[in-house]
C-alpha cells in the first residue's frame, strides 16, 4: 500500500478512507503527502452515507482506499456500494486501491474485485499478500495488480523500500498460489466456525458484538457494561480475565469516534477461542461457572 500510494499520489492531493480503518492507511496517505479524507461507516451494518461520500470527492481526490472484507469491522462491500464508488471515481479520474488481503474470508454476501466493473480495470490498484490466507503474517510478501504505466512507478518504489522479498518465500507463496479450491472453502468455513465461537462469548459476557461478515476480526461496543473508555478498557483486559483486545480509537482519524468500542480477533485455535470465551463470562458475572455459550 505505501509503495503504491508514493508512487501514484502526489504533495496535496487527497485521499478518502473510509473509516473505521486499518491504522496505516491514514499515516501512509499522509507520508506520501497526501491529504486523508474520511468517510463514516456507519453502524449497526457500516453502511456507507452516498451522499457523505458524493461530498467528500472533489477536484484534488486522487484516490480511493477501499478494504473489503474490512479490518476492523468485517464490513463486505456490496455491489451497490462498490458502484456507488466506482461511479465516483470515473466521474472525478480518481485511482481505487484495493486492500484485498481477506478476500478468502467471506460468510456473508461476496467478494467482488472493483477491477471487474465496468470502467474499473484501468484505475483499479489491487493489492493483496499472502499473511492472511496462508496465515504467514510474518512473511510480508505480496503483490500488486494494475494497469502497466501504474505498476512500472509502483515497482520503482518499492525497489528502494524493500529491494525485494527473500527469494524462498516466493518459491513457498507460489506453490500456495497453486493450491486447489477446496482450501479456500475450507479457510472460509474454518473462520466461520471460529467466528461463532467468539460471537456469543461476548454477548454473554455483556458486549454488543458486530457480527462480521468477513475477515476476521469482532467490533464490539463495551458501553452498556463499563463507564471506560477503550484504552482503559483494553487495558483491564488484558490482566484480569486475560484477554487481548484493541482499543476502538486506534481505528479513528479523532479518538474519541471510538472510545466505546475494541476490536477483537479470532485467528486462533479453537481451545484458545473456548478458553477466551470462558474467561470472558468473568465480565458479565464473577458468580459464573465456566460453562460456554453455544455456537451459533
Amino acid at each position: 500500500m505505501i509503495a503504491a500510494m508514493l508512487a501514484l499520489i502526489d504533495p496535496g492531493e487527497e485521499v478518502i478512507v473510509f473509516e473505521p480503518f486499518y491504522e496505516n492507511y491514514g499515516p501512509d496517505a499522509i507520508l506520501s503527502g497526501a491529504i486523508p479524507r474520511y468517510v463514516t461507516l456507519h453502524e449497526p451494518d457500516w453502511h456507507i452515507d452516498a451522499d457523505e461520500l458524493r461530498a467528500t470527492f472533489g477536484p484534488r481526490t486522487r484516490a480511493v482506499i477501499l478494504n473489503s472484507p474490512h479490518n476492523p469491522t468485517g464490513k463486505v462491500f456490496s455491489r451497490t456500494e462498490l458502484e456507488l464508488i466506482a461511479g465516483l471515481a470515473q466521474e472525478h479520474d480518481a485511482l481505487v486501491l484495493t486492500d484485498d488481503i481477506y478476500e478468502h474470508m467471506v460468510y456473508a454476501g461476496e467478494h467482488i474485485p472493483m477491477a471487474t466493473l465496468p470502467g474499473m480495470a484501468e484505475r483499479t490498484v489491487a493489492i493483496n499478500s499472502l499473511s492472511k490466507t496462508y496465515s504467514v503474517t510474518g512473511w510480508r510478501v505480496g503483490w500488486v495488480i494494475a494497469p502497466a504505466p501504474l505498476t512500472s512507478a509502483i515497482r520503482k518504489v518499492h525497489d528502494f523500500l524493500t529491494v525485494g522479498a527473500a527469494a524462498p518465500l516466493q518459491a513457498a507463496g507460489a506453490v500456495a498460489l497453486m493450491l486447489p479450491d477446496a482450501y479456500y472453502t475450507t479457510l472460509a468455513a474454518d473462520y466461520r466456525r471460529r467466528r461463532d465461537l467468539l460471537v456469543p462469548a461476548l454477548e454473554a459476557a455483556g458486549l454488543r458484538p458486530s457480527i462480521p461478515d468477513g475477515a476476521y476480526y469482532v467490533m464490539a461496543d463495551i458501553s452498556g457494561m463499563t463507564d471506560e473508555n477503550d484504552v482503559t478498557f483494553a487495558r483491564r483486559l488484558t490482566v484480569d480475565p486475560g484477554v487481548a483486545s484493541v482499543p476502538g480509537s486506534s481505528f479513528y482519524s479523532r479518538p474519541e469516534l471510538g472510545r466505546t468500542k475494541v476490536r477483537f480477533a479470532f485467528p486462533k485455535r479453537d481451545e484458545t477461542l473456548l478458553e477466551a470465551a470462558r474467561r470472558l463470562l468473568s465480565l458479565a458475572s464473577p458468580a459464573k461457572d465456566d460453562s460456554i455459550p453455544m455456537a451459533r
